[in-house]
């Protein structure tokens, strides 16, 4: 996960950099090829992930990091670089309180995992029906909520990786590594939600 969000990272900040890919993804139609990308490519990959190698799954899982970072590109043309940092820290430090509250309690996080589940679809619709709107409110409340629900997923995951484990023990390595890859990706997708809707709520614009 953190080789991913290296990578990630990394291709932002170039694509960020290069005027010339900033314009051919921001002032072409490929702008919302890569808005909606991402999230087309976590269906399909759930869907498939059984059928496919663990091998393709992992090559896959850093082809995603990569498309992450196109997506996210704006971040280094909208806020400061210290801006980024602080907000990355502050990310990574509740990110890692909730993973490690979720490797550890004894309390079973499926009910809450669910209810957040569905909060998901609702910050995505709302979102998606407010690149229409543009209302402020709106924005607001989804960077809020966004910063709830995927706090606290990251605990419900962290612990279902866990047990999917914990039952996996007897399984062979080709399955662990498909379950490593598949626990990466989830818990990639928990950070940089958390990440972009701190970002969006405290972050410095330039």
């Amino acid at each position: 996960m953190a080789a991913a969000l290296g990578i990630t990272g990394l291709t932002a900040f170039f694509v960020a950099s290069s005027p010339a890919m900033l314009s051919l993804l921001y002032q072409t139609p490929l702008q919302w090829v890569v808005m909606f990308a991402p999230i087309v490519f976590v269906v399909v990959f759930s869907t498939r992930i059984l059928s496919m190698t663990s091998e393709k799954a992992r090559g896959l899982f850093w082809c995603f990091s990569v498309l992450m970072g196109l997506s996210l590109s704006w971040v280094f043309i909208a806020y400061t670089g210290a801006s980024v940092a602080r907000v990355f820290f502050i990310a990574a430090t509740m990110f890692g309180t909730m993973a490690i509250y979720g490797n550890n309690t004894r309390t079973d996080l499926t009910a809450m995992g669910s209810f957040l589940t569905m909060g998901v679809v609702g910050i995505l619709i709302a979102a998606l029906v407010n690149i229409f709107l543009a209302s402020p409110a709106i924005y607001f409340a989804v960077s809020a909520l966004g910063v709830v629900i995927f706090t606290g997923l990251t605990a419900y995951d962290v612990q279902r990786i866990r047990d999917l484990y914990y039952f996996s023990v007897n399984a062979d390595e080709e399955a662990l590594s498909k379950i490593a890859v598949v626990g990466a990706l989830t818990l990639y997708f928990d950070f940089i939600n958390i990440f972009v809707s701190l970002l969006n709520l405290m972050g410095e614009r330039k």
